[in-house]
C-alpha cells in the first residue's frame, strides 16, 4: 500500500513520527564572519588630540584618492602626524587584533598563539556630501575603523553609518531574502573601534551632518601572510 492510500489517521501519525525524529537533528550555521566593536574608555581625551591634530594636517596636505569621493584621505602609514595620540590609537588598534583573533581561534576550539602583525592606518574627514565607494581591503587580514568625530553637533542624531554588506551575495538575493540581511550599520560613535576580516564589502554613504566626519581606518595583515 502506498503512502497515499494510506487512512487520514495513518498519515497524521507518520508525519507526527518524522517530527519526533527530526526534533534531535543538528542546526546550525555555516561561514559566519566575525566582528569586535568596543568603545574606548579613554576616547574623550583621546579624541580631542586626533581631532586637532587631524584637521590641523589635513589643511597643509593634500589628501589622496581612494575609495573615497570627496573628502580627505591621509597618507597611509602609522599616524605619525598625530604624535602620542596617534600611538597610543595604533596600541589600541594592536589590542583589538589580538582579542579578535584570540576569540576567534577559541571558536574553534584552538590557540592562536604569537602572532606578528603589520598594521597600517590612515585619517579620513567627510563634509558635507563627502562618501566612499563599496569596497574590500584584499592582501590584509582585518580591517577596522576608529571614530574620532561623527559630524554632527546633535549627539541624539545617529551620523552617517558604515555599512557592512554580506560577503557572499547570492545568500541575500535568493535564501529567504525577507529574513536574511544583506547589510548591517553601525553607528559612528565617538571612542568606537569595529573590526572585521578584510573580505568584507563596506562603504559609507554621503555625509549629512553639519561638521566634518573623522574617522581612522586601519588595516592588519598576519606576518606570514595568510
Amino acid at each position: 500500500m502506498s503512502d497515499s492510500s494510506l487512512p487520514q489517521t495513518d498519515l497524521l501519525k507518520q508525519d507526527t513520527i518524522v517530527v519526533r525524529e527530526l526534533a534531535n537533528a543538528n542546526f546550525g550555521f555555516l561561514f559566519s564572519s566575525p566582528v569586535l566593536e568596543h568603545v574606548w574608555s579613554d576616547a574623550g581625551v583621546l579624541n580631542e588630540q586626533l581631532r586637532e591634530r587631524i584637521l590641523a594636517y589635513a589643511e597643509s596636505h593634500p589628501g589622496e584618492d581612494h575609495t573615497n569621493i570627496g573628502g580627505w584621505h591621509s597618507p597611509v602609514g602609522t599616524l605619525e602626524f598625530c604624535g602620542s595620540a596617534g600611538a597610543r590609537l595604533i596600541r589600541h588598534m594592536h589590542a583589538m587584533t589580538e582579542e579578535a583573533t584570540n576569540r576567534f581561534y577559541a571558536e574553534h576550539g584552538q590557540s592562536a598563539g604569537r602572532t606578528s602583525w603589520i598594521l597600517s592606518a590612515w585619517a579620513n574627514v567627510n563634509r558635507l556630501g563627502d562618501f566612499n565607494t563599496t569596497h574590500t581591503h584584499p592582501g590584509a587580514t582585518w580591517s577596522g575603523v576608529y571614530y574620532v568625530d561623527s559630524g554632527m553637533s546633535d549627539p541624539s542624531k545617529d551620523g552617517t553609518a558604515i555599512q557592512l554588506t554580506d560577503p557572499c551575495p547570492p545568500r541575500t538575493n535568493i535564501f529567504f531574502p525577507e529574513v536574511t540581511s544583506r547589510e548591517v550599520k553601525f553607528r559612528p560613535v565617538p571612542g568606537l573601534m569595529i573590526l572585521f576580516p578584510s573580505y568584507i564589502p563596506h562603504a559609507v554613504p554621503p555625509h549629512r551632518g553639519d561638521r566634518p566626519r573623522i574617522s581612522i581606518a586601519f588595516n592588519v595583515r598576519k606576518d606570514p601572510f595568510p
